[in-house]
């Protein structure tokens, strides 16, 4: 079992309060990435996702240059650098994500994603775990 600081990812982009959605789906395309966090200088305010920008985004019509703000996720689930790749699963599987955010205080300071489990032999089974609970779980409220 090892610790989040040896799996994390800590080039990660950033996009700042200042930025609008086009930026933000901009910045998505050229890094290849589904979600980008959200920074005011080093502290961590929030999260927008592909999902974000269709879902509250363009499915309420809201044009590109709309504030980041006014679509993100301001309510975030954060792990420490120090804490076990074990926990970090736990808490994606429980809280139905599939990128956690890794900070120090309220600085960002990586970002931990199930492709960073599926990459790292020292997670053992760990990914697998958490992406099917996190898939049952999916499943199980569309078939609701």
């Amino acid at each position: 079992m090892g610790s989040i600081k040896d799996i994390m990812t800590t080039n990660v982009e950033t996009c700042s309060l200042l930025d609008n959605v086009f930026e933000v789906a901009v910045k998505m395309k050229e890094w290849n990435v589904g979600a980008i966090p959200i920074v005011d200088k080093d502290r961590l305010v929030g999260m927008i996702t592909d999902r974000d920008i269709v879902i509250r985004g363009v499915a309420q019509k809201h044009p590109g240059s709309t504030k980041v703000e006014d679509i993100m996720s301001k309510e975030m689930v954060t792990i420490k650098s120090d804490c076990t790749t074990q926990e970090a699963a736990k808490i994606m599987a429980k809280n139905q994500i599939r990128r956690l955010p890794v900070v120090e205080g309220e600085r960002l300071v990586g970002i931990v994603s199930l492709g960073d489990f599926a990459i790292h032999e020292l997670t053992d089974d760990q990914a697998k775990i958490a992406l099917t609970e996190i898939s049952e779980t999916s499943q199980t409220q569309i078939q609701h």
